[in-house]
């Protein structure tokens, strides 16, 4: 039976879901595992399990892991905001993950590449087609998608809050993603890993700049709400295939 992981690594990015979970007469099971929370209930007809993760890559692969050995999930969506990166992405527009990479790897004074994880088969972990041909369909569905965009490409993820076009110039030339976030790629790794597939679902709330700290701040809920409801609809469409 098809049952769904949704990881989100703030509470903001996971309160919609959770709302939804315990309404209509419905009540979420909760299962506390190493200090996570685990909701477990219905979406859309799909059995899911929601869960915040915590910020920055070991949170979400360790939350990762917990979904896939505890809660036996068939898939995973990473939702949740973004940095853009790509041209002509804008605030509020999506991008749904075709592949992510870690854009802080670096063991370069080893020879390999920047990105490049020593030793690994891969470097540079596939989204699964499926979901993302659902996500892309599901998007076009939704009313608060009218007037933004939803881009298909990389996601770069590391344990840094890119606000220094410096450092977003950089990672423009090492690995050229979409955007930019600190969970996506962790996710991705255990997911690879595992042999589950997954979709990272992110909304750009800033453009991983020197923009203010207070449009960032504005966007945040406005952005993670936009995410959680396309994920909401790929749901829908996942359960129809």
């Amino acid at each position: 039976m098809e049952k769904v992981g949704i990881i989100g690594a703030m509470e903001v990015e996971v309160a919609f879901f959770k709302e939804l979970m315990n309404s209509n007469g419905q009540k979420a099971k909760i299962t506390e595992i190493a200090g996570l929370s685990f909701f477990e209930g219905k979406l859309n007809n799909l059995n899911v399990v929601v869960v915040k993760s915590g910020v920055g890559k070991v949170n979400a692969a360790l939350c990762a892991q917990a979904l896939i050995y505890k809660f036996n999930v068939s898939k995973i969506i990473n939702t949740g905001i973004a940095g853009a990166m790509a041209h002509g992405l804008g605030v509020l527009d999506i991008v749904l993950s075709t592949e992510a990479v870690y854009h802080d790897m670096d063991a370069t004074g080893f020879g390999y590449k920047p990105t490049e994880i020593p030793q690994m088969q891969t470097s540079c972990f596939q989204a699964d087609k499926m979901m993302l041909d659902a996500a892309q369909k599901a998007f076009h569905s939704i009313p608060e998608a009218e007037g933004h965009k939803a881009f298909a490409g990389r996601i770069a993820s590391g344990d840094q809050f890119i606000s220094d076009r410096k450092i977003k110039n950089h990672i423009q030339q090492i690995c050229n993603p979409a955007c930019v976030e600190m969970e996506g790629a962790a996710i991705a790794h255990a997911c690879f890993v595992n042999g589950i597939p997954f979709l990272i679902i992110r909304c750009m709330s800033d453009m991983a700049d020197d923009g203010h700290e207070s449009v960032y701040s504005f966007n945040e809920e406005i952005a993670a709400k936009l995410s959680a409801s396309l994920v909401l609809a790929t749901l829908k469409e996942i359960s129809c295939q």
